[in-house]
């Protein structure tokens, strides 16, 4: 792994191996490269707790299958990709940003908007931060990475006439502590989001949510994430544009502290293979009608 580098890649995209289907995958959160310019007062350790480590090798056999995935570089710590461009909190700034700003609730209240202000309950920065440098990491990183899922979104809706688009991630195990919510049952393993069943289809979810209950794991659905920036951009299912949120928890196949796979992972990694096959004879099934 590399964490800290002066010029790299934003994404990799790993086209298919197999005849092409409109199955269309990004993890925007598993970039464990730390730009050189990433100047900030707490340790990688607490930083790396923001990566969704490992997801993007848990889903590699998506290209076997036909698939299409694209997966960050970059850490989300530095500037996330799940989240609208305008999603700034104006209190970090040094000097005022030059168009409208629209921050979140995730962005005002737990500083994880577009530029993540507290990692772990703790400040990143020591100091307020330039417009120069935050439109630095929007053109050099958040940019290419949105055009290259734009791209290839719209390739497969241009072949088939249809898409759907798995957007992958991991959660940690205190995840309902962090969002400050007191939980009537226990962390899923699996939550699958579609923004309370509007952008998605929901056979497709139906069809996940099956396979990995009958695995044994546990699944909950919108709980507690929904799904943000972009499944809501991706998804419209009037219009054949089908997207979901897919999230796992980590212990599942990592260690939290060390961020090293523990003996879960190749299992895990095993089941997802299965999965994809199953998605993508769904998804041939559904271009075929």
């Amino acid at each position: 792994m590399h964490f800290t580098e002066t010029s790299f890649e934003p994404y990799v995209l790993s086209m298919p191996t197999a005849p092409a289907i409109p199955l269309i995958c990004d993890s925007p959160h598993s970039g464990v490269i730390y730009p050189a310019d990433f100047d900030v007062q707490v340790p990688l350790s607490v930083l790396r707790s923001g990566e969704d480590t490992f997801v993007n090798e848990l889903w590699a056999s998506i290209p076997d299958v036909g698939g299409t995935l694209l997966a960050a570089n970059f850490s989300r710590t530095y500037i996330d990709p799940n989240r609208e461009v305008t999603d700034i909190d104006p209190n970090m700034l040094a000097e005022p940003w030059p168009t409208t700003l629209s921050p979140s609730e995730k962005s005002s209240q737990l500083g994880h908007g577009l530029l993540w202000r507290v990692v772990r309950d703790q400040p990143i920065y020591d100091r307020k931060l330039w417009v120069l440098e935050v439109e630095n990491r929007i053109g050099n990183y958040y940019q290419p990475y949105h055009d290259a899922l734009k791209e290839q979104i719209e390739a497969a809706v241009a072949q088939f006439g249809c898409v759907w688009h798995l957007n992958l991630h991991s959660m940690p195990s205190d995840t309902y502590e962090m969002l400050g919510i007191v939980p009537d049952t226990p962390l899923a393993d699996f939550v699958l989001g579609d923004r309370d069943g509007t952008t998605c289809e929901d056979a497709f979810v139906a069809l996940i949510e099956s396979f990995l209950l009958d695995k044994g794991y546990s699944v909950a659905r919108n709980d507690p994430y929904k799904g943000v920036q972009l499944i809501a951009k991706m998804g419209s299912p009037a219009n054949k544009r089908h997207s979901l949120q897919v999230e796992i928890r980590r212990p599942l196949y990592m260690d939290e502290v060390t961020r090293e796979r523990n003996e879960g992972f190749t299992t895990l990694q095993s089941d997802l293979g299965e999965l994809l096959n199953l998605v993508a004879a769904y998804v041939a099934t559904q271009v075929a009608v």
